[in-house]
């Protein structure tokens, strides 16, 4: 079989230089997923590139890349319109490795709300639709769904992969979210898992089962997408 084929690019975005990028494209790609890493760890974390791998050998190909806070070091997020930029600038690149190819955009938590905020702030040139790895929607201990009000703008399908013990997204708030954006909206429920998709020890799985779960749901939602 042949090996999915990865490079590293570097990727110009406005008013902020240029972002690192990582691309994995597996033979044979049905999709291409701009994947835009959290808050507070970027492309290179553990998450990011299990998340890549499993779908990979699934059959959809990813493009990561920093947001310019995290090329640079620095702790504090980008400004959302800046953020924004990046992952227009990431979709634009992921079209050109990626020709022809459904594109998705999204990515984990801080990076699923950028691409959201982008896509409803002007649609994403060729994006098919929205997957988000842990939405937050809500600061941990502060519940609210202000964080969902531009969802409503966006007319593209999205899937919520959500852990139902995420402390950033109340199940309780987010179900009626999911269900007020009607047939867009996708919801796949991670039972016992957190905001970083762990779960406890007595639930009798592990981190890499509940990624295998994630990138199954990923890929079949991305099947009835292109069906």
């Amino acid at each position: 079989m042949t090996a999915s084929q990865s490079c590293f690019v570097t990727i110009p975005v406005d008013g902020a230089g240029t972002v690192s990028a990582l691309s994995i494209t597996p033979p044979q790609a049905r999709a291409c997923f701009v994947f835009a890493h959290g808050a507070g760890a970027g492309m290179t974390h553990a998450f990011m590139i299990q998340a890549a791998e499993s779908l990979a050998a699934r059959g959809i190909a990813t493009l990561r890349f920093q947001f310019p806070y995290m090329e640079k070091g620095s702790r504090r997020p980008d400004p959302p319109a800046l953020a924004q930029a990046t992952v227009r600038a990431a979709v634009a690149e992921a079209a050109r490795l990626c020709p022809g190819l459904p594109m998705i955009a999204g990515g984990k938590s801080f990076g699923a709300r950028m691409s959201s905020q982008a896509q409803s702030a002007a649609p994403l040139p060729g994006v098919a639709g929205l997957a988000f790895f842990g939405f937050p929607l809500h600061p941990a201990g502060k519940p609210s769904v202000a964080r969902a009000d531009h969802l409503d703008a966006i007319e593209l399908p999205m899937l919520f992969l959500q852990g139902t013990r995420d402390k950033l997204a109340e199940m309780t708030l987010l179900e009626p979210v999911v269900t007020r954006l009607g047939p867009r909206a996708t919801l796949h429920r991670v039972e016992q898992a957190d905001h970083a998709f762990h779960v406890p020890a007595r639930s009798g799985r592990d981190d890499q089962a509940v990624m295998e779960e994630l990138t199954q749901a990923f890929a079949s939602w991305v099947d009835a997408l292109r069906a």
